[in-house]
């Protein structure tokens, strides 16, 4: 790692041995400082921008020029006349002062070029074309070469360390607002702004009642000549592959009016390309925040939808379908109407091989290597409607409904050391429909009021079918469970299935009102409720070899096989919160009392639990600066469990995975303690961003599991020993003159009871990531981005300790050549080892190189090469509650294609 940071560090070396330093500071005619002046240089050949900097609180400004070069130089600022003149640089720094005048002091002189980074108020503004390379094709490749703004892992757009939780095209809503579906679509060519709203508050009257420190939204605004037409691209193309033809088909067209829009994202193709996966549709939202999100309590409805062997990304046959469209419309000033529509279809082929250690030697658990191949299909279709009705500004209203359907299978073929041949299928229908309601009215200047309800409704009805192998005359490892779970032992297979429906309604509204005292301070009080009910049913039976069903009866947990039990739990609660401002602090204690009820009947029994419960919460929020804040939080929450967990009769979460539930679960607390710190520096561009965050779980729900070889049984119980957890992450990032550099870094700590084979066993998780990087952003000369990754994690197990390393370099190559050419890859090397010298390792290396006649050409062609390199899987180490595991996962092989995009 060492030798890989020292090369880093020269590349950046050598890069800004060729640049001298310009700093000043910029002053007015009374020789006052001017914070926020803007400072330009124009390379005077080429008549491209150069650098640029903002003025800080004292006039400040400092930037990297090239040696033995001629620029112009200009310096303004509002309400001044701006100042322009040649600068001739040599091979020393300068040091030089400029004062400007006001406007009825001189003659005005032209502004030839837009500062590439505005700020007013709380909106960063970026100009585009003052970052593009000329190899952009997509709104995410612009975000990328912006100071201050990462596009992450999960490939959500985060800005000053905070995740995006909106997205707007000319201030309208994209799809809700998700960030994913509009960086890898909306073509770059179109962008003009980007404009980044800090304190974003999506309802206006509460602007100033609400703490919005956290939401940050992001509006784009086109160039001109896009609106009143049509713009975007069509991408065709094909290919081959060692066993198969492959195709490419995504049209991409966008529609913005004055008084309305439309959006239309279609995506045919096997070649892997994915505008959104499986779990990205799965967790779309549209839009929709519980209006109980803050109120101490958190209520698990569960997640019964299919547990897909591996995600899109890494498979070895990938076809998916995307289509979506999304539209806007204001028949009037007052009334706005949107919607969308989704639907995705993907055809899966997968393959992993696995070694599995489960926790504690001593147990007698044995390890398992397991080879697994799945086929999956999946059919997803999301629906939403939204209106907004603000008939003046002391009333808003808005109503949406988002419904959702989807049919899913998985067929796997399974072997196991242990266990032997198993085939699987899994196969689950959900749907839901969730519905929003929102009214927010001024009374006065100093009296607002807030309704927000929620409505869900969730049907969800898995099964399950596995078909293991079974020797009538001699031993079997599944022989033991079938027995106890009541099945037919004379068959030569075991037929196994179940049948689960679990349908959920739940109701989350609350009320606010806010008054305001004075510019300072303000008073919220809050009166909530949330009702939620869930049914649960589900059953256990066999196929015989005629083909008749059999319903077994297990020799433990009192012969309970089937399931029937309703869950009702109610919260009704009342929240205080007072809010002032003195000097930087921005305070807000307050404290919310709740009436908790809940019970649930099953085998006709009820079980009931009702209490109340004092929630305190504190907020403070320094601001150092208007881009500099620290910021502390606490609260403490109830969490309840959903009806799984409750249930008593047995259910199958696959062959080897059993549980039963417990209906005496109580809820668990929790105390949150995070520290927040945020600064972004217009002045030398560094942009710091660090969490610190602890949580202690009291009365967590913990499993209590027993081993028959590697077929495990749970129930569930209130540990009275507490969980911890401790999470830190960071990210410093810089950027001289046409470098960026970057440090992120994480710590996580964990600390889980629970107990296995009647033992109590603590698992203990320590894992750090460092990632250093560097990238360029030359207007001409080839750009590059350098990073490496280095990860340790050690997991201890009581008698069983693990660590696991991970060095992962990765470099990135993009450059447009005369003009036309296009050319970009991307190479990646990860090593992991276990500690003990055992190393395993993989490599990725995609390229692509197209032409277009020059930037503004409707036509381009591109060769796209994906894993040059061919290699087979990719391999990953882990560990979780009870076991650690190596899995090597196959992935499709190289892939070339020729494709054509025309554009709009």
């Amino acid at each position: 790692m060492k030798k890989n940071i020292c090369l880093m560090l020269l590349f950046v070396a050598s890069i800004l041995n060729g640049q001298i330093r310009l700093e000043g500071v910029v002053k007015d005619s009374l020789k006052n400082p001017l914070e926020l002046a803007n400072v330009v240089v124009l390379d005077q050949q080429t008549n491209n921008l150069e650098s640029y900097a903002i003025t800080d609180k004292d006039g400040n400004f400092k930037l990297e020029l090239g040696k033995n070069g001629t620029y112009s130089i200009q310096v303004s600022y509002i309400g001044m006349k701006t100042f322009e003149e040649i600068l001739s640089t040599k091979e020393t720094n300068i040091k030089k002062d400029y004062t400007l005048v006001s406007e009825n002091e001189l003659d005005e002189v032209e502004v030839i070029y837009e500062m590439p980074v505005s700020i007013r108020g709380d909106t960063l503004t970026y100009n585009a074309d003052s970052f593009n390379t000329g190899t952009e094709r997509k709104l995410g490749d612009i975000l990328q070469n912006l100071p201050g703004v990462e596009i992450n892992e999960n490939g959500q757009i985060e800005v000053e360390g905070k995740v995006v939780n909106k997205l707007m095209v000319n201030g309208k809503d994209f799809f809700d607002g998700d960030t994913k579906l509009a960086s890898k679509n909306i073509p770059s060519n179109a962008v003009d702004k980007i404009q980044v709203l800090r304190n974003y508050a999506e309802v206006g009257q509460l602007s100033s009642v609400r703490n919005n420190q956290d939401n940050v939204a992001i509006n784009i605004k086109l160039k001109e000549g896009k609106e009143n037409f049509w713009f975007g691209d069509i991408t065709t193309g094909g290919g081959v592959s060692p066993d198969k033809n492959l195709y490419v088909v995504q049209p991409k067209l966008f529609y913005y009016s004055p008084s309305y829009s439309i959006n239309f994202i279609g995506d045919l193709n096997n070649t892997g390309d994915l505008a959104l996966t499986r779990r990205d549709i799965r967790g779309f939202g549209g839009g929709f925040r519980a209006p109980s999100n803050n109120s101490g309590t958190s209520i698990n409805l569960g997640d019964n939808s299919l547990d897909f062997l591996t995600n899109q990304a890494n498979a070895l046959e990938i076809e998916n379908k995307l289509a979506t469209g999304n539209f806007s419309y204001a028949p009037s000033k007052a009334l706005d109407l949107s919607g969308f529509v989704i639907y995705n279809s993907s055809r899966i082929l997968s393959k992993e091989t696995s070694f599995v250690q489960y926790t504690n030697p001593e147990l007698g658990i044995p390890d398992e290597a397991t080879e697994k191949t799945s086929n999956e299909r999946s059919n997803q279709v999301l629906i939403k409607l939204s209106a907004a009705y603000k008939p003046d500004a002391n009333n808003q209203m808005e109503y949406d409904v988002l419904g959702r359907v989807s049919n899913d299978i998985q067929n796997q073929n399974v072997f196991s050391s242990v266990i032997g041949n198993t085939k699987q299928l899994d196969e689950v229908t959900p749907y839901s429909i969730n519905q929003n309601v929102n009214y927010y009215y001024t009374l006065d200047e100093n009296n607002i009021f807030a309704f927000e309800a929620q409505h869900l409704f969730k049907n969800e009805n898995p099964f399950y079918n596995a078909l293991l192998v079974n020797n009538p005359t001699g031993y079997d490892a599944f022989d033991s469970t079938a027995e106890a779970l009541g099945l037919d032992t004379s068959l030569n297979n075991y037929d196994l299935n179940q049948n689960r429906r679990i349908k959920s309604n739940q109701l989350d509204s609350k009320l606010d009102y806010y008054h305001i005292i004075n510019q300072k301070s303000n008073l919220n009080l809050t009166a909530g409720t949330i009702l939620s009910r869930q049914d649960f049913n589900s059953n256990i039976f066999q196929f015989l070899d005629d083909g008749t069903r059999f319903d077994p009866t297990p020799t433990f947990n009192e012969g309970r096989s089937t399931n029937d039990t309703e869950y009702v739990f109610s919260d009704v609660y009342l929240g205080f919160h007072y809010r002032f401002k003195t000097g930087k602090f921005t305070i807000t204690p307050g404290f919310s009392i709740h009436s908790y009820a809940n019970k649930n009947s099953q085998f006709g029994e009820t079980f009931q639990n009702n209490f109340l419960r004092f929630l305190p919460d504190f907020e403070t929020r320094i601001q150092f600066k208007k881009s500099e804040t620290l910021t502390l939080r606490y609260d403490m929450r109830n969490q309840f469990t959903d009806v799984t967990r409750l249930a008593e009769g047995l259910v199958l979460n696959n062959f080897n995975n059993i549980q039963f539930g417990e209906p005496d679960l109580q809820n668990a607390l929790s105390h949150n303690v995070s520290l927040l710190y945020s600064s972004f520096n217009l002045f030398n561009y560094t942009n710091v961003f660090a969490r610190a965050a602890y949580s202690n779980n009291i009365d967590q729900i913990r499993g209590l599991t027993n081993f028959e070889n590697v077929i495990r049984t749970s129930t569930f119980f209130n540990s009275n020993f507490a969980d911890e957890n401790v999470n830190v992450t960071g990210r410093i990032q810089r950027t001289f003159g046409k470098v960026r550099a970057s440090l992120n870094g994480s710590f996580n700590y964990s600390k889980i009871n629970q107990f296995i084979q009647g033992q109590q066993s603590i698992n203990e998780g320590y894992t750090q990531t460092y990632t250093p990087g560097i990238r360029t952003n030359y207007k001409i000369a080839p750009n590059i981005s350098l990073s490496y990754r280095y990860s340790v994690t050690d997991n201890n197990q009581g008698s069983r300790k693990t660590t696991f390393i991970t060095n992962a370099p990765t470099v990135s190559f993009d450059a447009y050549v005369w003009k036309k050419i296009t050319a970009k890859s991307n190479y990646s090397y990860t090593s992991q080892s276990d500690g003990s010298g055992e190393q395993q390792s993989f490599q990725n290396w995609d390229a692509t190189i197209s032409y277009r006649k020059d930037r503004d050409a409707k036509c381009e062609y591109e060769l796209r090469a994906s894993n040059i390199l061919n290699i087979d899987s990719q391999v990953r180490n882990s560990a979780n509650s009870v076991s650690v595991f190596s899995s090597e996962t196959f992935i499709q092989p190289r892939f070339i294609t020729l494709r054509f995009t025309y554009t709009l």
